[in-house]
């Protein structure tokens, strides 16, 4: 289709996370976190409908769509890379959101992460790894240049389960199995129920949504297996009580055991605008499962964590609030927009002021 292929284009050129396109209105490119309309080119019901229609290219798409008014899907564009694709209802008419996915997998270096932890990470012969941040903050993109980095380094299985796949990996010395949901399996359950009969050395979960899909993955990560995931929180301490209280009261006291035993780390991910406009970098928390934090977990004290993330450089870990003055100090951020990002603005402006809370 002429039209989506333009707005395609038109997306890439001016390096747009997303497109979004609503009847009604015109399209809106999503530019270093803000939105801005395509002028002068509104959409009309048909076009919409139209759009929609084509990147329903099969008919098991086209009855999803129609049963459940909601689809994720990939629409790859010849010369110009991948779109993650989602297709809703509003007002019974379909609305379309697409975001870009490069085609080159960047490394550690090249997008701003903590380099020696999340090798670090990659190195771990078993356990649980989560990348956590609200949508659109980077964990898909982070997630994948660990996968390419223990690719390009070790003779290792990879197992991916994903809805919908959106990096396409080539083996390297790695070799990987890319699965989607809907056309390799019916759902993360049952995907992870076998998998561990798959001999897999690595297991990457695209998200964790449910309580099943929770218990799957860490008993994944107890058969062996080295068990990556992407979470929708803001911090590594809200991850930890989620997972927890993902399950009934009286499981608490195991799956907190559990998770001192095979949790290794959470990245947390904010993007914000760079100073010299040239898109976003990430604010990234980190948190190691030292034997403390494994001891905190362990025993209900989750809240205490937060100060050992502060003190806990030695390990490579660092706060949100850390990050944020860090970027600020290089000259890679403004003050202001920082402080907007940052958990809570009194602690960012002490710690710019060099003053830290200390453990007791």
């Amino acid at each position: 289709m002429i039209r989506l292929e333009k707005l395609f284009q038109t997306m890439v050129e001016r390096k747009a996370s997303d497109l979004f396109l609503r009847a009604g209105a015109p399209p809106y490119f999503r530019i270093d976190g803000r939105l801005q309309p395509l002028e002068g080119q509104q959409l009309s019901k048909d076009e919409v409908m139209a759009i929609s229609d084509f990147l329903l290219a099969t008919d098991a798409q086209k009855v999803h769509f129609a049963k459940n008014l909601d689809i994720d899907l990939v629409y790859a564009q010849q010369g110009l890379g991948r779109f993650r694709v989602n297709i809703f209802s509003q007002r019974s008419t379909p609305s379309i959101v697409a975001r870009y996915v490069s085609n080159n997998v960047l490394a550690f270096e090249e997008l701003n992460l903590p380099a020696d932890l999340l090798a670090q990470f990659c190195q771990e012969p078993r356990g649980l790894v989560l990348v956590c941040g609200p949508a659109g903050s980077g964990k898909s993109t982070a997630i994948a240049s660990m996968i390419n980095y223990i690719n390009q380094t070790k003779s290792k299985h990879i197992v991916t389960i994903e809805d919908p796949i959106e990096f396409l990996f080539k083996d390297v010395k790695s070799l990987i199995n890319q699965r989607e949901l809907g056309i390799d399996f019916f759902s993360y359950p049952s995907a992870l129920r076998y998998v561990t009969q798959q001999s897999p050395d690595i297991i990457y979960i695209g998200t964790i949504r449910d309580v099943d899909t929770m218990h799957a993955a860490i008993s994944s990560a107890e058969l062996g297996a080295l068990v990556f995931s992407t979470f929708h929180t803001v911090n590594s301490i809200q991850a930890v009580e989620r997972i927890v209280n993902f399950f009934p009261p009286h499981l608490h006291i195991e799956v907190r055991l559990q998770l001192s035993l095979l949790l290794k780390g959470v990245v947390s991910l904010r993007l914000i605008p760079r100073k010299d406009g040239q898109g976003r970098i990430p604010a990234c928390e980190s948190m190691v499962v030292t034997p403390t934090i494994a001891r905190l977990i362990r025993e209900g004290n989750i809240t205490q964590i937060q100060s050992f993330i502060d003190e806990g450089q030695l390990f490579g870990m660092q706060s949100f609030k850390q990050s944020l003055v860090g970027l600020v100090q290089q000259g890679l951020v403004e003050e202001e927009e920082a402080r907007q990002l940052a958990d809570s603005k009194d602690e960012f402006n002490l710690e710019l002021r060099g003053i830290r809370r200390t453990m007791r």
